[in-house]
């Protein structure tokens, strides 16, 4: 029976490497597919990065041109509140401008109509 155990030996060698071979095919696999899914991640927080930055320029241009559209106790008041709450968002609304206070476009803006 010595060939048998030799026979077995081999076989399980056999066995073994091919078990080995599977293995690294699989990790290989599982590597490639988990750095496809990273770099799909990366694009789609690349796309809400920009989008998020373009947002936030809109929101300094609105913030820029409402600083200068409000009166100065618009401004007051808008501060005071600031000051009381800690934050300009805070969880209460904001002021409501006093008076006839309207933001028209440049187009509406002239008063006369034809």
């Amino acid at each position: 029976c010595f060939y048998s155990d030799i026979i077995m030996r081999i076989i399980q060698k056999a066995v073994f490497v091919k078990l080995v071979f599977i293995l690294t095919k699989l990790e290989d696999l599982v590597k490639s597919h988990l750095m496809y899914a990273v770099r799909e991640e990366v694009e789609v927080l690349k796309e809400q990065i920009k989008e998020l930055m373009e947002r936030n320029n809109q929101l300094e241009q609105e913030n820029n041109l409402l600083k200068t559209l409000a009166s100065p106790e618009q401004m007051a008041q808008f501060q005071a509140q600031v000051q009381t709450s800690g934050s300009p968002t805070g969880a209460t609304q904001p002021p409501v401008p006093s008076g006839p206070t309207q933001v028209l476009p440049s187009s509406q803006n002239s008063g006369t109509s034809a």
